[in-house]
């Protein structure tokens, strides 16, 4: 399927969710359903997204104290301003999330910058997406080469005092990356590089192909539009 339909069907499922009364619960039950199909249609397993959705915790933590921050009226001595707030925070995120995992987990990442790229993004943004992307691998090589040399010398970082040598360690890192992500420009430059990367065959999008992309995400506006006019 071509990548720049799943990042517009993604962006519209949660503009979609966003726009959504918090008191319309109903509508995230039929969000849930949707983006449940597609992970099954994409054959995800449930542990795989949930594992990944674990990446939330950290607002949905920040998120629970607004029961007990806002005013009357309360319910068993919880404000129930807050709690909407919460469930609103809650269920959007969740749903965010869940939609951003399907788009990562079913598309490389040099597809979603070359969708980004059909979508006619400004060239300088997705030249650097792309290349954080493929940098990120070659700091992951020299950080796992950096480890070999360490633990061969026996480095066991055991006690705080010993976390010097785990700093010097990170700054080396980045040098040594930057030095080889230099190298790799000028030999991309040497090889013709003009500020955007070759590109393979573009996917052209068939009818078929809108119909199953848009199919939820014309379902969640629909939702949020009637939850909207219902409100």
């Amino acid at each position: 399927m071509a990548p720049h339909l799943k990042i517009i069907a993604a962006f519209g499922f949660v503009v979609a969710v966003v726009i959504t009364p918090r008191e319309a619960w109903w509508a995230f039950g039929a969000y849930l359903a949707g983006v449940v199909a597609v992970s099954v249609a994409a054959r995800l397993r449930p542990g795989f997204v949930v594992f990944r959705l674990a990446v939330i915790l950290p607002f949905l933590v920040a998120a629970a104290s607004l029961p007990f921050l806002e005013g009357p009226p309360t319910w068993h001595g919880f404000s129930i301003e807050g709690l909407w707030d919460l469930w609103n925070v809650a269920v959007k995120a969740s749903l965010g999330a869940f939609a951003s995992i399907l788009l990562a987990s079913t598309t490389e990442a040099p597809d979603v910058v070359r969708g980004l790229e059909t979508l006619r993004l400004p060239r300088a943004l997705t030249a650097i997406m792309g290349f954080m992307v493929r940098y990120l691998d070659v700091v992951g090589g020299e950080l796992a080469a950096m480890r070999v040399a360490m633990r061969s010398r026996g480095y066991q970082p055991r006690w705080l005092g010993e976390v010097g040598a785990l700093a010097k360690g990170i700054g080396s890192l980045f040098v040594r990356s930057f030095e080889r992500g230099e190298r790799v420009y000028r030999a991309m430059i040497s090889r013709g590089y003009a500020g955007r990367m070759p590109l393979e065959e573009t996917v052209h999008a068939t009818t078929a192909m809108i119909a199953a992309s848009f199919a939820v995400p014309f379902a969640a506006v629909c939702v949020a539009l009637i939850a909207i006019g219902s409100a």
